[in-house]
């Protein structure tokens, strides 16, 4: 079971894997750089050679490990500018993804900013067409996050990433998969309270994505009920999703294998995550 949290790389991207193995993380998320600023200081070879190093000494593997981009990147802004703007920085932390060997960076894949959903969309499957032909030899997936739909937020339902999947490129295409998150899919309107919903999520799922494509968790309880469309997580158990949810999931052969990681509130120890995992882990039968 890959299970875990989103962990600070407060004194260098390696000091998260540390932190991570401390509280017993099997599966670590990550940002590579500030996620509220631009610019980064490269990955120097140095940077990436700790990383490997810290990675085989806390006997973590690649596929334990997923990174989160920047929330400045909107890659289905109508403005060209930002859109330019955003489509350079995502290339980067795709690079930066590349030389710390982290096989899937997550994206919140943008907001149409009042253009429309179905413009917003062909932006968004535009720009990872391009950045990602850009990168043919590059071993890193992008995953899309199913969103709360906050705002004009993109990729709130499922067939909003069907779409993305069906604009991009066949050359391309394989490089897309999808990271859930809990709280988002509630938030969202997708109800999966109880065993016959979570069926017919899956299945719904399946037919507008391909269950293929799932390649990661985030597991997050919501502060706000079903359908609020506000994106406000809440630790496990406290909040609208309630435990049932998160028992299906974990207990769900089809995800087993999947990274699971919270992005919970949590302390400068990390003893809400602690608390987190342990009930999630209770819940596996």
């Amino acid at each position: 079971m890959k299970l875990g949290a989103h962990i600070s790389i407060a004194g260098g991207c390696y000091n998260a894997l540390t932190r991570g193995k401390e509280i017993g993380c099997t599966a670590v998320q990550l940002f590579t750089k500030n996620a509220n600023q631009w610019a980064a200081k490269p990955v120097s070879p140095e940077d990436a050679e700790l990383f490997k190093t810290t990675r085989e000494q806390t006997a973590y593997t690649k596929a334990d490990l997923i990174a989160h981009d920047s929330y400045l990147i909107n890659l289905a802004s109508p403005d060209d500018v930002l859109w330019e703007k955003s489509l350079q920085a995502f290339g980067h932390e795709l690079d930066r993804c590349a030389l710390l060997e982290i096989p899937a960076l997550v994206t919140h894949a943008g907001a149409h900013m009042g253009t429309g959903e179905d413009a917003g969309l062909e932006r968004i499957a535009a720009g990872l067409d391009r950045v990602l032909t850009e990168r043919p030899g590059q071993d890193v997936m992008v995953l899309l996050e199913t969103t709360a739909g906050q705002g004009t937020s993109l990729c709130y339902r499922f067939d909003h990433i069907g779409r993305v999947l069906s604009l991009v490129g066949p050359e391309v295409r394989g490089r897309v998969g999808v990271c859930w998150d809990t709280c988002h899919m509630l938030a969202a309107g997708i109800d999966f309270s109880d065993k016959d919903k979570y069926a017919l999520m899956l299945e719904e799922f399946d037919r507008e994505v391909g269950l293929d494509r799932l390649k990661a968790i985030h597991l997050n309880d919501s502060k706000k009920g079903l359908g609020c469309r506000v994106d406000r997580h809440e630790h496990i158990g406290k909040g609208a999703l309630g435990l049932e949810p998160f028992r299906l999931i974990m207990n769900d052969p089809n995800l087993a294998c999947l990274p699971k990681v919270l992005e919970t509130p949590k302390g400068a120890d990390y003893a809400e995550d602690k608390e987190n995992m342990a009930l999630l882990r209770s819940l596996i039968a």
